[in-house]
């Protein structure tokens, strides 16, 4: 069967937007974004209070669920945030952006770590 891509003009335009980023990070994150929906990465915020530290910059190339509980103040760029997931981080005293700002506003991709 013919491989397609995505079909979302939004994802496209993200996928289009950080290829032109020159660094590793973003092409990285840019080829994940690539995969069908199904395999696309699904991190809940307990995974965060787990595994990050205090003021981490973390990117999900997917989608940001609410399971779990986070106290710690981390900023999150992911492509999709559940309700759940944006007020508990927000409650803790993180961040929380679009894919698009945070690669934005972290063009050189240093400091920040990719969670699946």
């Amino acid at each position: 069967m013919k491989r397609t891509g995505p079909t979302n003009p939004l994802l496209k335009e993200l996928i289009r937007d950080l290829n032109r980023y020159k660094t590793k990070l973003w092409k990285d994150v840019a080829k994940r974004l690539e995969r069908p929906s199904r395999r696309r990465a699904r991190v809940n915020v307990a995974k965060f209070q787990r595994y990050c530290k205090d003021g981490e910059k973390i990117v999900v190339p997917g989608k940001v669920l609410g399971y779990g509980a986070i106290m710690k103040k981390v900023e999150v760029g992911a492509f999709q945030f559940s309700r759940d997931a944006k007020r508990k981080i927000e409650e803790a005293g993180g961040k929380v952006l679009e894919l698009k700002e945070f690669a934005e506003k972290y063009k050189d991709g240093k400091g920040i770590r990719i969670m699946e």
